[in-house]
C-alpha cells in the first residue's frame, strides 16, 4: 500500500467529515490559500486545541498525504494543511469548504 492511501473504513468518513465541518462553522475565522497549502486561523472555547489535534490525527491515520500544523492557542490558533501537487483538488475543496461554512 502506497503512503498517500487511506486505510481507515468508508464508515469512518462521513462522521470525520462532519466534525471538521462543526470546526469550521465554529472556529475558522479566516482561510489563507498558498500554492501547496493552506492556513485556517481560528478562534474558539478552552479544548480547541485539542479538539483540532485529535481530529487531525485521525485524519492522518487515514489519509497521509496531508500534513498538518497546528500552532498557537485556543483563542489564537491556526492550522496549516499541506499536501503534494497531485492531491491539490482536495486540499482546495477543503479550503472551500471552510470558507463557505465559516461564512
Amino acid at each position: 500500500m502506497g503512503t498517500d492511501a487511506c486505510t481507515m473504513p468508508n464508515v469512518e468518513r462521513p462522521f470525520r467529515l462532519a466534525e471538521f465541518d462543526d470546526l469550521f462553522s465554529e472556529a475558522v475565522q479566516r482561510v489563507d490559500r498558498a500554492e501547496l497549502s493552506i492556513r485556517m486561523h481560528l478562534e474558539g472555547p478552552p479544548g480547541l486545541r485539542e479538539r483540532v489535534r485529535e481530529l487531525t490525527d485521525r485524519e492522518t491515520a487515514c489519509c497521509s498525504f496531508f500534513t498538518f500544523v497546528v500552532d498557537g492557542t485556543d483563542t489564537d490558533l491556526t492550522l496549516e494543511i499541506t499536501v503534494p501537487p497531485e492531491r491539490l483538488d482536495i486540499l482546495n475543496g477543503l479550503a472551500d469548504r471552510a470558507i463557505e461554512l465559516s461564512a
